[in-house]
């Protein structure tokens, strides 16, 4: 999905036109999902209490303490067991809550998988809305799928010694992306709503808009502060002066779109 990219220089007006107004996403990302036996699941422990999941797909966060672990996003179902090994290192308790950013399958693909396995599945109502009517050309997930606690504009979660709250943004990437902020630990997770590695992905078909993409990065960029540590969609960790650069290339690209 999107363009990969290097740096947030200067734009062609073709590239523009391709990385921007091009996301109707006709086909889902990605949607068999990857071979299992290639995929290593690399951990990037942020804080004692907060960590980064690299796979296939969009990137996880763990947040572990003496209460239980929250996920955020699963990848895919192919996955899931490694995902649990990996987990498993750095956590000896139970997965309780597993909150989705939003609909892609390489963020929700896991869900039956962890639903089964008796994890609290938690996302935006729209988030629910989408998986039960189909996202792209799939069938509507199963009932152990979807989220079974629903909110409308955020909630908040107090575990391991902090809070951790769950902000519906802007219609942005789609119109279920959610953030979420550990307080405490000064970290923030985006969705697809920010990346390193691309163009913004605006999913047009699922609610997806480019004005709220503006939003929604401003809205991360007034939550967060010099020190916060951001986890974005894809891409590597980093910070909020990315966020400002990478908010400012999406403005740019309008502008240049619109001339």
């Amino acid at each position: 999905m999107g363009i990969a990219i290097t740096g947030f220089g200067h734009w062609s007006r073709v590239a523009v036109a391709a990385g921007v107004l091009n996301l109707g996403l006709a086909s889902s990302p990605g949607a068999q999902g990857p071979d299992p036996d290639t995929v290593e699941i690399k951990i990037h422990k942020i804080t004692e209490t907060v960590s980064m999941l690299e796979g296939a797909g969009g990137n996880m966060g763990v947040w572990a303490g003496a209460d239980g672990v929250f996920l955020i996003d699963d990848q895919y179902a192919p996955l899931t067991d490694k995902i649990v090994a990996a987990i498993e290192t750095i956590s000896d308790r139970p997965v309780r809550f597993l909150i989705n950013t939003h609909i892609h399958p390489d963020h929700v693909g896991g869900n039956e998988n962890l639903g089964r396995r008796g994890i609290t599945i938690i996302g935006h109502e729209n988030i629910r809305a989408r998986l039960m009517a189909g996202v792209f050309d799939r069938p509507p997930a199963p009932a152990i799928a979807l989220p079974v606690v629903t909110f409308k504009d955020g909630v908040s979660f107090h575990l391991n010694g902090e809070e951790a709250r769950a902000t519906k943004v802007a219609d942005a990437h789609t119109d279920g992306d959610t953030i979420i902020h550990f307080i405490a630990s000064d970290v923030i997770h985006t969705g697809d709503v920010f990346r390193t590695t691309s163009f913004p992905v605006i999913d047009t078909r699922h609610g997806g808009s480019y004005l709220g993409t503006l939003e929604a990065l401003d809205m991360i960029i007034a939550m967060a502060g010099p020190n916060t540590r951001i986890i974005p969609g894809h891409g590597h960790v980093t910070d909020l002066a990315m966020v400002k650069t990478f908010r400012d290339m999406v403005a740019d690209l309008g502008a240049r779109v619109a001339v």
